[in-house]
């Protein structure tokens, strides 16, 4: 499972026809390295016995610096063949071959060099550039014997001493992951989507029936693509936007679970503040609004790149190279206040982010799960994917995926579905080291990873007035019944209705679904016991805030059996009827309490009674006049439902409110 594509913008610039995988650089990044391999091929004495060989080696120097490689080949190996005890030209001629991408004989040259001087300091460049080659080609067995004799040649404490311990301990952990390989079985999503030459990078809502991705079109643009699932095929891809697609590049998407929220990277044809900026647009009905730029609390003369939002949008993870970093690019984080606002960005810190470059970074729609790219963390070589999990103290340290799915190649980034099981990702095709296709993938998260993502339940639907029918543009509120934090909020879509809400295993919620004028709904949710995720459909009716007719069931009211004492964590929901009472000072309601027929009815009515006051009560020492409600117990006496089961029994144990 080698090469997940990368992002271009890991090296900050946009991706090009030319070469737009994990391994190409963009022709800024290419000019240096191949200064730097003119440099290593340049700078190093050269000495030969025979004159002629001398001649030659020097004027495959001159070819390279020329930027002609493949012409200065001919020139090294005849150099070898005029003094086959030539060592730098062995060196050399080791480089020009890994320069072409010629690995075989490019270690062929190394081991030569080798072989000529294997103790002499002289040949650590060769032992150096073997081990790096056999990283690179994912035989750490082989890499790891040459990069320990190279490691013995410098003081441990020394910078390149500490250097070469790195690569050491990639080559150990790369054996160790080879061995133990995890799982998994990668299969493309659709040949439907393949209408470009490439596409890479994909996000996708909660309910995995919407797809969003990039795509590389023939001429060298990047554009946003999008398309939905019917539950057995995908639908052929079409632009996101004309809002958003433009003849300049656009890249990197994600999006809010419910797929109305979109941040994405552009880095040229905007006005913007620095090389790559982040912009967000919002999806009402079927349109996009125009991309607007996160301002300059996000954006910076810096990099920022590589968003992530979480499932409610209210929080984004991105990749910047601003000052205050831990190392290169890190991952930082930024929150949208309730006003609208993006606060300050703060750095993930340790043992996340490293002094080295991270990328990619993908919050879960769980929010606690991270997965992000790094070349600092312990790995096969280069970029590897890793899971980082948030707890109390803070951010837990990074897991490596493992074998395959990490390998010696770049890995870029993965999307992990809201109910754990699938991955997303993008496989590149590649030809002699050279990027020919990338293409989008699927595979089944295994067991072992499984088991650190919680998944996460999902509930979606249409909000409209109860008696009109009429979309409304809700506000849909998940608050933790234990903390009284509120989880996730986000908007419904003001001319569909619709929404999609994420719900966390592992709690009890309480889900609240408000629009002034209207009586507020209040759902229940016990997920403490719950270990898979699932979607849930449910449409929500809103009774207009009418007297004498308009009346709600206060589902997150908790009573012991028999009792009237009413529960710590009924706090949640008393509270937002005492707020809804306070921000509407005429209205004025009855509190109403309903049994089953199971016990003596005379009883039950004073149960339902004393219950019905118990919510008056708080009410009152909130702050709200007595006088604005009235406690009424009807006992048995008014079902929702017949009492013939369980189910039934329990709509009628119940706390209810109406507008007098």
């Amino acid at each position: 499972m080698a090469d997940f594509v990368a992002d271009a913008q890991i090296h900050g610039h946009p991706l090009t026809p030319a070469g737009q995988g994990k391994r190409r650089c963009e022709p800024i990044l290419l000019a240096a390295l191949f200064s730097i391999s003119f440099f290593l091929l340049s700078s190093v004495a050269t000495f030969a016995q025979n004159k002629k060989a001398q001649q030659l080696y020097s004027q495959a120097i001159k070819l390279f610096g020329e930027r002609k490689a493949g012409e200065a080949i001919p020139f090294m190996e005849q150099a070898i063949k005029e003094d086959p005890n030539f060592m730098d030209a062995y060196l050399k001629l080791g480089q020009l071959y890994e320069f072409t991408k010629r690995y075989e004989p490019a270690l062929a040259a190394y081991r030569n060099a080798i072989r000529l001087q294997p103790d002499s300091p002289a040949s650590g460049a060769a032992y150096q550039s073997l081990g790096n080659t056999l990283l690179r080609l994912g035989r750490y067995a082989e890499a790891q014997p040459y990069l320990e004799k190279f490691q013995s040649m410098f003081a441990p404490q020394s910078m390149q001493g500490k250097r070469i311990a790195r690569l050491v301990e990639t080559a150990r952990f790369g054996q160790e992951a080879i061995q133990h390989p995890q799982p998994v079985d990668p299969k493309p999503l659709s040949s439907v989507l393949q209408t470009t030459p490439s596409q890479y990078f994909p996000v996708l809502t909660a309910d995995e029936q919407t797809l969003v991705f990039t795509a590389l079109k023939p001429e060298g643009d990047e554009d946003l693509m999008t398309a939905s699932f019917n539950g057995e095929t995908w639908s052929p891809p079409t632009s996101l936007s004309t809002q958003i697609n433009t003849p300049d590049n656009e890249g990197t998407p994600s999006l809010s679970a419910d797929g109305r929220m979109l941040v994405f990277t552009a880095c040229q044809g905007r006005k913007g503040f620095g090389s790559c900026d982040l912009y967000l647009s919002r999806k009402t009905g079927n349109d996009w609004s125009s991309p607007q730029n996160l301002g300059p609390v996000v954006n910076t003369r810096y990099y920022e790149s590589q968003p992530s939002l979480s499932a409610d949008g209210r929080r984004l993870y991105f990749i910047s190279d601003r000052p205050g970093g831990k190392g290169q690019r890190d991952i930082w984080r930024s929150d949208l206040d309730v006003q609208g606002n993006w606060q300050e960005p703060v750095n993930l810190g340790e043992p996340v982010n490293t002094p080295f470059n991270e990328a990619s970074p993908f919050i879960h729609a769980n929010g606690q799960s991270l997965f992000f790219a790094s070349e600092g963390h312990v790995g096969l070589g280069g970029y590897d994917l890793f899971v980082a999990d948030s707890a109390a103290t803070g951010w837990l340290t990074p897991a490596n995926l493992g074998y395959p799915i990490n390998t010696s190649e770049d890995q870029a980034s993965l999307f992990v579905a809201a109910n754990g099981r699938r991955a997303y990702y993008s496989f590149e095709e590649q030809k002699d080291g050279v990027s020919q296709k990338s293409r989008l993938y699927t595979f089944d998260l295994p067991e072992s990873l499984r088991e650190r993502v919680k998944p996460v339940s999902y509930l979606k639907g249409v909000i409209a007035d109860a008696r009109s029918k009429k979309p409304l543009a809700a506000l849909v509120e998940l608050i933790d019944l234990k903390t009284n934090q509120i989880i996730s909020r986000v908007q419904a879509d003001a001319e569909t209705g619709q929404y999609t809400a994420v719900l966390p295993n592992g709690g009890e919620y309480a889900l609240y679904v408000s629009v002034p004028g209207y009586l507020f709904k209040s759902l229940s949710f016990d997920f403490t016991q719950k270990t898979k995720g699932e979607g849930m459909s449910l449409s929500v009716p809103l009774e207009p805030a009418v007297a004498g007719t308009a009346k709600e069931t206060l589902n997150n009211l908790f009573f012991e059996t028999g009792r009237y004492d009413l529960a710590d964590k009924s706090r949640t929901e008393l509270d937002r009827l005492s707020a809804f009472l306070k921000a509407n000072p005429s209205v004025r309601i009855e509190i109403s309490g309903h049994t089953d027929d199971r016990g003596d009815a005379a009883a039950n009515l004073t149960l339902s009674q004393k219950r019905a006051q118990a919510v008056v009560t708080y009410l009152t020492g909130a702050g709200v006049e007595a006088s604005r409600i009235k406690a009424v117990g009807y006992g048995k006496t008014r079902p929702l439902a017949p009492n013939t089961s369980d189910e039934n029994r329990q709509l009628n144990r119940r706390i209810e409110w109406r507008i007098l």
